[in-house]
């Protein structure tokens, strides 16, 4: 897709058969990791990364869009925005059920969108990553988040979600929100070692997009809104 103000944006989009725009379908926007950007190659996200694929069993009437982008910064974040916007205007979608999802640095960018413009979104889940968005933003539309991570993932350590959700948390209570009602829409999960070598994983940031996507607890908590 070619944007007048943010130059070219590549994607893959997946439109259920069963889609004739008489009734409101989901969407799933999925960010990939560094090996799934778009110097790496066409398409390469779909072959290193299952979140999309395991999306459609969550929901058949979703849609999927899942980016190639060129980094992950800001320039990226405006380019999933101005797509996602264009995927409303253009698909019959329930604004009810628009998910975002990012992996190691597609977390970083889709938080950076989560800072920006949150309201777009449903619910965000962040795997293997770091929040390097604009907390306050986010507190503000408080959309819910989920922050997975391993407790020893070799890339960014658990301790980064730790301090996004310490500080979201504080941000939700000077809101006047109760630790229920904060709980409904801010999560922590810090997987332990266990978790990854119940399961012969030795590289917890590495595999971790894997085993996540392939977690019920956790796509389930995204879907199942």
């Amino acid at each position: 897709m070619r944007s007048s103000t943010q130059g070219n944006i590549h994607f893959n989009l997946y439109v259920p058969d069963s889609y004739d725009g008489t009734k409101p379908y989901a969407l799933f926007v999925t960010l990939p990791g560094y090996q799934g950007l778009h110097f790496q190659g066409v398409g390469i996200n779909l072959r290193t990364e299952e979140f999309g694929f395991v999306a459609q069993d969550y929901n058949r009437n979703m849609i999927i869009a899942a980016p190639q982008l060129d980094d992950w910064g800001d320039t990226s974040a405006k380019q999933t925005i101005e797509l996602t916007e264009y995927l409303l205007d253009v698909y019959n979608i329930d604004r009810n059920k628009v998910y975002g999802e990012g992996y190691s640095g597609g977390g970083e960018t889709m938080s950076r969108v989560m800072g920006m413009r949150p309201e777009l979104f449903s619910a965000y889940l962040q795997c293997a990553s770091q929040f390097d968005g604009d907390i306050e933003v986010l507190a503000k539309a408080r959309t819910p988040v989920r922050l997975v991570v391993g407790a020893h993932d070799e890339y960014y350590g658990a301790q980064p979600s730790r301090e996004t959700y310490d500080r979201l948390h504080a941000l939700y209570r000077d809101q006047g929100l109760t630790d229920i009602q904060i709980d409904r829409i801010l999560v922590l999960d810090v997987r332990p070692d266990s978790y990854f070598s119940s399961q012969d994983i030795s590289n917890q940031h590495g595999r971790g997009g894997h085993l996540f996507a392939n977690d019920s607890d956790i796509m389930g908590w995204l879907f199942n809104r």
